[in-house]
């Protein structure tokens, strides 16, 4: 393809952002609805398998489904030229791995509202019945508003269909980033993606993934037996707490886990909050965006309001103090004193009757 070259009659391609070993990714322009979108566009010996091309109508139609913050839209799918290709929302700003490359590592405070996030946008599609197979810091996209979305949902699972069967010598995905049932070719879960979440945090915080090796067989066999090394020891100021929820999302057995990513998420609220970002424009970017990496909810977290504070009412003001000649009760006082002149009157009357019975 040259630029500028007209796809099914109605986007307009502008430039070149990606490639991969799979897709193009183009900046492109819907003419009919005069709007950037970004656009996929697979390479021919993946468009041109009959198996695949059932599959990915198939995934594109349910990731068309998925409508969420943090999920990147799917607006259109097709095949013009004996290519595929799908038609996304477009993100302008930087992926994951970029960020990191340029960052070297983030802090606690500025890492886990970004995989927080992550969560969110997996968890609804788990909800939906979606996994997404391919969870890694390329296909996590962070606008210039520090909202993150999650992108290529589905294309991973269409590639399983390339060999029939669940369980296939075949492993698609990420080496780098796959959970140890994915290196084994086995049926893949929602903890399969939480697996693929804890790698890229563990990559986000320490500037390194916790495993890394030469060919993809190495980092499979890793994947499988291998235990990483505690984070603590590359970053020791990482909160113990954190430390432990890494450990727990990198376990080798699914079940040993968080099950989804909204429990993953849930729990890491306590070490983050997500950003108040404003609502993104459909308004031409001026200047020129950054490259989208291509290889290599419904609730949305929102961290709750405190709850107001009581204050006390104010206290009434003191009243002033009586003093001590206002404080007596001189009705009393003259009571008492008539009681005890009437009892000592009475005194030399019972000395007269105690004298008569005596004598």
């Amino acid at each position: 393809m040259t630029d500028p070259t007209l796809l099914n009659d109605r986007y307009q391609l502008l430039e070149k952002l990606g490639a991969g070993g799979m897709a193009d990714v183009f900046r492109a322009r819907d003419l009919m609805l005069d709007r950037y979108v970004a656009i996929k566009v697979l390479r021919k010996d993946y468009s041109s398998n009959k198996d695949f091309q059932t599959s990915f109508r198939t995934e594109a139609r349910a990731a068309a489904n998925l409508s969420h913050p943090n999920i990147v839209t799917v607006h259109d799918f097709g095949f013009a030229d004996d290519l595929l290709y799908i038609v996304m929302e477009f993100i302008p700003g930087k992926d994951l791995k970029q960020l990191i490359r340029e960052k070297g590592r983030f802090s606690v405070e500025a890492g886990i509202p970004l995989i927080t996030q992550a969560c969110a946008g997996l968890g609804y599609a788990h909800r939906a019945g979606l996994v997404h197979c391919d969870v890694k810091p390329h296909n996590t996209l962070v606008s210039a508003d520090g909202r993150l979305k999650v992108t290529d949902f589905g294309i991973a699972r269409a590639l399983s269909s390339m060999t029939p069967g669940e369980h296939t010598d075949v492993v698609w995905g990420s080496p780098l980033y796959f959970s140890p049932e994915q290196a084994r070719g086995e049926a893949l879960t929602p903890a399969s993606d939480v697996y693929s979440i804890g790698i890229v945090m563990y990559e986000l915080l320490s500037g390194t993934p916790p495993f890394t090796a030469s060919t993809p067989d190495e980092l499979a066999r890793l994947h499988i037996s291998a235990r990483p090394i505690p984070i603590r020891e590359y970053i020791p100021d990482i909160p113990v707490a954190l430390e432990e929820i890494i450990m727990k999302v990198l376990s080798k057995e699914p079940s040993a886990r968080y099950r989804t990513a909204d429990q993953l998420g849930r729990v890491l609220l306590k070490f983050g909050t997500l950003p108040d970002a404003p609502i993104p424009t459909s308004e031409p970017v001026k200047e020129r965006p950054q490259p989208l990496r291509v290889d290599p909810a419904p609730v949305q977290y929102v961290q709750p309001e405190p709850a107001p504070r009581y204050v006390p009412p104010p206290e009434p003001p003191a009243e002033e103090e009586e003093s001590a000649y206002e404080a007596i009760d001189w009705a009393t006082v003259g009571l008492s004193l008539l009681a005890l002149l009437a009892v000592g009157g009475l005194i030399p009357l019972w000395m007269m009757v105690y004298f008569a019975y005596t004598q």
